[in-house]
This record gives structure tokens, C-alpha cells and sequence, in this order.
């Protein structure tokens, strides 16, 4: 670090555990503003909390639009209400989107779980008829 108040891209690359390339991503996105000096980009306090946002945000699956809409929430609220709401709002939206894909995730797997139980059936049946390793064909498995 720098001083107290500023950090080189490789601080907060440190800091985060993510590459300086995700950080000018962040910057190419319009979400840091560095400060230069000659060749070296200088961040903020600001730019860090805007960083750790943008981060949080991605953890949550949110698009680039709406990280960038909480971070211009938490540049530009006055109202933390307001911005609470909102951002309620948002987790609301993430947590019925994880919740289904939660069914289809265990819909697949209860799907694997029966194909599994069918070819063990089928290697038990072949194993008791005293046959060599069955030939797999897909077409006896029937979905459920």
C-alpha cells in the first residue's frame, strides 16, 4: 500500500484474491477510476469499496447492469432506506432465481440417480444369467 487512503492495483489484487486483469475489467466497465501517476494506476478508498461491491455483486450472479446500478446506488443514495429496499428488492430476485435452478439441479439428479440404479439393474440381471459384461445400449434405460 501506498498510504492509507490509496492502493496499487496489486494491493487490492492481493487483498481480493483476483488477478489485476479482473481489476482493469472493473475499470474498463466504468465501475473504478484510478488516478494515475506516469504508468501506475492509484485507487482510492472509493474505488476499493466500488471494487468489493462489483465483487459481491458477481457472487451473487447479478449482470454488469446491476452491479452497476447497486454501486450507483451506494454512490448516489441519500436515503439509505431507500437503497436498503432496493437492494432487498435485488437479493429477492437473485434468491428466486438460485432457488430454481436449486429444482432443476435436483430434478437432473434424481434423473442420474434412476439412470444409475437402471444400469446397475442391468448388470445384476447380466451378472445372473452368467453373461459376459453387457453390451450398453442406451435405448433400454427409459427416462423417468
Amino acid at each position: 500500500m501506498r498510504q492509507a487512503q490509496t492502493f496499487h492495483i496489486s494491493d487490492l489484487a492481493r487483498e481480493f484474491g483476483i488477478t489485476p486483469r479482473t481489476i482493469r475489467f472493473w475499470e474498463d466497465q466504468g465501475l473504478l477510476f484510478p488516478q494515475r501517476e506516469g504508468q501506475t494506476r492509484v485507487f482510492s478508498r472509493r474505488d476499493r469499496t466500488r471494487l468489493k461491491l462489483a465483487l459481491r455483486g458477481k457472487r451473487l450472479g447479478l449482470s454488469l447492469a446491476e452491479i452497476k446500478e447497486m454501486i450507483e446506488m451506494y454512490d448516489t443514495a441519500r436515503d439509505e432506506s431507500s437503497q436498503l429496499l432496493k437492494f432487498l428488492d435485488l437479493l429477492a430476485e437473485r434468491r428466486a432465481a438460485f432457488e430454481r435452478q436449486r429444482e432443476d439441479i435436483a430434478a437432473v439428479l434424481d434423473e442420474i440417480a434412476g439412470f444409475e440404479a437402471q444400469c446397475r439393474e442391468l448388470l445384476a440381471r447380466e451378472a445372473a444369467a452368467g453373461g459376459a459384461a453387457p453390451i450398453f445400449d442406451a435405448a433400454r434405460l427409459t427416462l423417468t
